[in-house]
């Protein structure tokens, strides 16, 4: 048995899960947004954070790392235990073809299972839908939860984008934009990467300790 788990939001700088292979590479046709509510980790019901989810563009890709996981059907049942409990806000499954780094013309895997949330406030109690950017980033440089703050859920993700080779504009626009909400703009940036100043200003961070493919975030 093989599992490939593929991750666009959290997953790509921690998994949580025993795996035991990782691959850079793309789904097409959707986009990285901040449109689904987090009310158990980075947020609360009351105050809830913004984390990502995918929205269909036609010709859009979203990067990403697919995790693969071997060991049979119980490894396999364990890991999707884990994600699911973990990804209780997203509220359907959809399924993509997963391209492979360096190999953009052929799909690598065909059939992947795509962990998304329905666009639409009555039906999905998560979907939270775009706002101005503003909006979006007082939203969250104020949440938290018991997993920590929405910021460094944004910050993370923009330093594991930018790790894997594949910065995002979108989480670069909001993360700056976070950053004049808190006044830190300028202040700080990864040591070493002189073209990522010119785009965005990464602070500093501490992080902490092909059959199938499903896609998620936390």
């Amino acid at each position: 048995m093989v599992f490939w788990v593929f991750g666009y939001g959290s997953l790509v700088w921690n998994p949580g899960f025993d795996y035991d292979e990782k691959v850079i590479g793309f789904i097409r046709d959707y986009r990285r947004v901040f449109d689904l509510a987090c009310i158990d980790h980075r947020g609360t019901p009351e105050h809830p954070a913004r984390t990502c989810t995918l929205e269909y563009i036609e010709g859009s890709i979203c990067w990403g790392a697919a995790y693969c996981v071997r060991g049979g059907p119980e490894k396999e049942r364990l890991a999707m235990e884990y994600l699911e409990r973990r990804e209780c806000e997203y509220d359907q499954k959809t399924i993509v073809d997963f391209y492979k780094e360096g190999e953009p013309l052929q799909p690598a895997l065909k059939g992947a299972i795509v962990f998304t949330s329905i666009a639409d406030k009555v039906s999905n109690k998560y979907y939270l839908g775009p706002a101005p950017l503003e909006d979006m980033a007082r939203q969250i440089a104020t949440a938290f939860g018991p997993c920590g703050n929405n910021r460094d859920y944004l910050f993370r993700l923009e330093k594991a984008m930018f790790d894997i080779g594949h910065e995002d504009d979108m989480v670069i626009e909001l993360a700056n934009e976070v950053r004049m909400v808190l006044g830190i703009v300028g202040k700080k940036r990864l040591p070493g990467s002189l073209h990522i100043s010119l785009k965005s200003h990464l602070p500093a961070l501490e992080l902490p300790r092909f059959p199938e493919a499903v896609a998620m975030d936390s």
